[in-house]
């Protein structure tokens, strides 16, 4: 059903570069990784927009590490596990509670300038988190302070070279092992890059669904040619689903921070009155997967398309210095952060599953690397701690680096031909196509899900595979061949976990089966759907 090759191929017959290390995407994993490996590498990074092109660039809460005298690692790893619904593992929670704090002193260096109070880091409390432990930049746009800092570094850095509007349309394996990738250039000209290393960076899946938080280039690329390749696929039925964007006519669905409700927000129904307290006793400050199903049921319940932030009780000068980036916006479409109800409601925000790796980043495909929200290091579990993310992609970007001092050189090419007669182009516009994809993705594998509603989205889904059979050319072409497989695994996935945890919820199977689904679902193209094992916590 899904080829391994998206476009037929003989790559005897291709023009070839060399390089030590490819970093396929930017974003904070895609940078800091290229620029920890280009202190002994050469490294060539492939982007299919730009360095500032990336989900990290919108983030806003901050970055989650151990830096407060009153905070402690064990405080971090115990929150990180209870969000993480018992798929947690403690080893890769472990590595991150103590190399986080060194990393956000990597990025210091780098040049990134978080938010001081009183000499000191200013730091915040989000969901599920037991102190304050995030540092922010900018007061909300901690993703597009840490972005500046490390792509004007990466710029400035005689060992990468980069590769903007270039889209890598497969790995290139034998024998389970990578050797480097099909890149198809600006002019639509295809290239073989060869490398010791292939890291992917791609970021993650929000376009899988019509409502996101996620920038129009999160179309899954990383986990799909990863699949492709023969890696290991893990929890992708696990999506979180921001609690709080923006919904409001005319306006994009805009993250209303996490952070917003960590500096004492409320969230109210449509008729005014404060909820939270009927669902979980942390009240506003719940996990995310608690707070975004109690958002639902309150808009079901008063009939209603959203609810209302009420950031009502800071003064107009204390949140226009905190949120500065959200009170513009709002702003923009003649909403007062500091005086009005904001009316949010949920959307696709991050894929809690991913690439399956080791503590180091290797995948199961040799000299295959994953890092950042393309991965699934076992950090996140059912359900993301808040902003754990960016603590993730720096910690393991580190990691990744280590292992791959110790790779020889690549010595050969492989042969590879692939001749399917793909011959002819999809009737359909790619624009449709993708349309009908994230209504379905919508519709039947959402926040709640049941098995009547999962497996009819499973064969409307099915009914687009023959794009696998065209020719396909564009990048727009690639991204919905991409989306598709994603959206594949993760409707399969949600159907076969009859239980409910984390960021996946069985309206059907309301509870969590702790002795029959404390496990991972991965998928893999030659062996099929396993089960995986948790580490002891």
């Amino acid at each position: 059903m899904i080829p391994r090759y998206l476009v037929d191929l003989d790559l005897q017959s291709l023009p070839q570069v060399h390089t030590d290390v490819i970093v396929i995407g930017a974003g904070i994993a895609g940078l800091f990784t290229a620029l920890k490996a280009a202190e002994n590498h050469k490294v060539l990074m492939v982007t299919k927009k730009s360095l500032l092109d990336s989900n990290t660039r919108y983030a806003q809460g901050g970055i989650a590490a151990v830096i407060s005298d009153e905070d402690s690692p064990d405080y971090h790893r115990q929150d990180t596990l209870i969000a993480g619904a018992g798929l947690c593992s403690s080893d890769a929670v472990d590595v991150l509670v103590h190399e986080g704090p060194a990393g956000v002193n990597d990025l210091i260096r780098m040049g990134t300038e978080f938010d001081m109070e009183d000499g000191h880091y200013a730091l915040t409390k989000e969901g599920a988190h037991s102190q304050r432990r995030i540092l922010h930049a900018q007061g909300d746009a901690t993703g597009a302070e840490i972005v500046r800092a490390l792509s004007e570094k990466t710029k400035q850095d005689e060992n990468i070279e980069v590769w903007d509007d270039h889209f890598v349309i497969d790995l290139i394996t034998e024998d389970g092992e990578c050797f480097g990738a099909l890149v198809q250039k600006p002019d639509g000209h295809k290239i073989f890059v060869r490398a010791n290393a292939t890291i992917l960076c791609s970021g993650g899946a929000g376009q899988l669904y019509r409502y996101t938080t996620n920038p129009e280039i999160a179309t899954a690329d990383g986990i799909s040619i990863a699949y492709r390749a023969g890696a290991n696929i893990r929890d992708v039925e696990f999506i979180q689903f921001h609690p709080t964007s923006l919904c409001y006519p005319g306006a994009p669905r805009f993250l209303i921070s996490e952070a917003v409700r960590g500096e004492g927000a409320v969230l109210r129904n449509i008729n005014g009155e404060r909820f939270m307290e009927k669902y979980h006793p942390q009240l506003e400050l719940a996990p995310r997967d608690v707070v975004a199903r109690a958002i639902v049921n309150e808009m079901e319940t008063t009939k209603s398309t959203f609810v209302y932030i009420d950031f009502t009780h800071e003064s107009e000068e204390a949140t226009k210095h905190r949120f500065p980036t959200i009170y513009e916006f709002c702003l923009t479409y003649g909403l007062d952060l500091s005086s009005d109800w904001i009316p949010v409601a949920p959307a696709a925000h991050y894929m809690m599953g991913g690439v399956e790796t080791d503590l180091y980043g290797e995948t199961s495909v040799k000299r295959l690397f994953a890092c950042g929200e393309v991965s699934s290091t076992g950090v996140h579990g059912a359900n993301r701690l808040a902003s754990n993310s960016l603590s993730e992609a720096i910690v393991f970007g580190r990691r990744i680096v280590q292992r791959i001092e110790g790779l020889s050189p690549v010595e050969r090419t492989p042969v590879i031909r692939e001749q399917l007669g793909r011959n002819g182009n999809a009737i359909q516009p790619v624009v449709e196509k993708k349309l009908k994809l994230q209504k379905v993705m919508l519709r039947y594998v959402g926040l709640k899900r049941d098995a009547r509603g999962l497996e009819k989205g499973y064969e409307e889904l099915r009914r687009h595979i023959t794009i696998y059979d065209s020719h396909l050319s564009k990048r727009e072409e690639y991204e919905f061949a991409n989306l598709l497989i994603c959206a594949l695994l993760t409707t399969q996935a949600a159907l076969a976990r009859q239980e409910s945890r984390g960021g996946h919820y069985r309206v059907d199977f309301p509870e969590k089966d702790d002795l029959t689904w404390r496990k991972h679902i991965i998928f893999n193209r030659v062996n099929g759907i396993t089960e995986g094992r948790i580490d002891d916590v």
